[in-house]
């Protein structure tokens, strides 16, 4: 990607508009970003001397290329006082700091609230402080949208929560409609809903932009293991997930849902890893989210990716159905932290046994024959039970998977069945001992 391309995610033409207009007035390519460091444009300038993207620095280049900064980037340009300045702040360049090239930070400000930021590299002479009066003045117009746009995610941020927090019938109906209103076009549409859990903040500000994730048309942050469904009530802990409503250009591909769910996974990770979760991979980089998780018995997976998971529920057109969905999006991220092989990004449709044992009450699927099994002295018998089902009780297939013997397997299999009172050549005691195994994960 060079300097001349244009970003096209989400209604940025007038955005667009304003950068390459300040690109005229300084003679040089200008990028805009929010406050949180995450790309929104970049202006095209040409010219006989236009810059060489050749001569770029990692900083600016990774900024465009991956459409944030990382937060130790962040935290060194804020180091310079950008935050608080009213007029163009020159930062040198620091080569160690992989700033090949000296900048001009313009700051972008709506009634005294910094909003976002106008960079452009320094170049000999550079601008004259007429052009960038003239700039800053353009600043101002970009500030107004961003401030009108800053307001409309929180209109819409409110009334997602509602639909999803409101009891059923006529509460989440209202809800519903005012979040339609809210949306405006296409809000009968194709959708689908994400959920990322548990999400690292509750604090808004570390939420990412929805103009950065594909199809996003709004984002809210809710308890993580309370809300409209057994589903939810079934999850526990105190944490909090993300939910995200994505328009789909049909119900028959869910790739934006998958592409928002990936970034968003990586935005937990760097968040999770000391990135204060407002920027991603940039400069240093970020670990994406890998999803792994140790498998260590049922309902004993120990994080490896940060313990982060995604869920997408099944794709629907308008909003009636939004609650359903929820739920859906929902259950799957627990399937997916549950059983690692499902994600890190889990479809509702995919989740096979998990789209009923996330639907049962929170003490359902606690039967008693397996008290015995799950304690944590034996946890290796019920790894092997749970592989001897899984294998549809095939011996030479179970005990290849386990790396043994195959009269190891038998005996272990014996000491399950004293422990549960189970009888593992009857089909509803193995459907019973497999469901409680696949339960106890979540």
């Amino acid at each position: 990607m060079g300097e001349n391309a244009r970003v096209t995610t989400g209604d940025k033409g007038d955005y667009q508009e304003l950068v390459d207009e300040i690109s005229e007035l300084l003679g040089a390519p200008a990028t805009l970003e929010n406050r949180n460091f995450e790309l929104i444009a970049f202006g095209a300038y040409d010219s006989e001397g236009d810059l060489d993207p050749s001569a770029l620095d990692p900083v600016r280049t990774r900024s465009i290329l991956t459409r944030r900064s990382t937060s130790a980037v962040r935290h060194w340009f804020e180091g310079f006082g950008i935050t608080r300045a009213t007029g163009p702040v020159r930062i040198p360049r620091t080569p160690e700091a992989g700033v090949y090239r000296g900048r001009i930070c313009l700051p972008v400000r709506h009634r005294g609230v910094v909003l976002g930021y106008v960079w452009l590299l320094d170049y000999d002479p550079g601008p004259s402080e007429q052009q960038l009066a003239a700039a800053m003045l353009v600043t101002a117009r970009i500030g107004a949208l961003l401030a009108d746009e800053a307001q409309h995610g929180a209109d819409l941020t409110r009334e997602l929560r509602a639909v999803l927090t409101a009891e059923p019938g006529w509460p989440r109906d209202m809800a519903v409609a005012e979040l339609r209103t809210a949306l405006g076009s296409g809000a009968d549409g194709p959708h689908t809903v994400v959920c990322v859990a548990p999400w690292p903040s509750a604090d808004p500000d570390d939420a990412p932009s929805v103009r950065t994730l594909p199809g996003a048309r709004a984002l809210c942050a809710i308890p993580w293991g309370g809300g409209t469904s057994h589903a939810l009530d079934a999850v526990g802990g105190s944490g909090q997930s993300l939910v995200l409503l994505v328009s789909l250009r049909s119900t028959d591909t869910l790739t934006p849902a998958v592409s928002a769910a990936t970034r968003l996974l990586e935005r937990a990770a760097a968040s999770g890893s000391g990135g204060a979760g407002r920027t991603g991979a940039g400069t240093g980089g970020a670990s994406a989210q890998d999803g792994t998780t140790g498998r260590d018995g049922p309902g004993r997976t120990t994080p490896g990716g940060g313990g982060v998971a995604a869920g997408i529920a099944g794709a629907r057109t308008g909003l009636a159905e939004l609650g359903t969905a929820w739920a859906e999006a929902s259950a799957a991220a627990r399937a997916a932290l549950a059983e690692p092989r499902l994600g890190p990004v889990a479809r509702w449709a995919a989740i096979g046994p998990y789209r009923l044992l996330t639907a049962l009450p929170p003490r359902a699927a606690h039967d008693p024959a397996l008290h015995g099994l799950l304690s944590p002295a034996h946890r290796e018998l019920a790894r092997t039970a749970e592989a001897y089902l899984d294998c549809a009780g095939q011996a030479g297939r179970t005990a290849a998977a386990l790396g043994i013997h195959r009269q190891t397997l038998y005996y272990r299999l014996s000491r399950v069945e004293q422990l549960t009172g189970l009888d593992l050549d009857d089909g509803e005691d193995r459907l019973l001992l497999h469901m409680a195994l696949k339960a106890a994960r979540l």
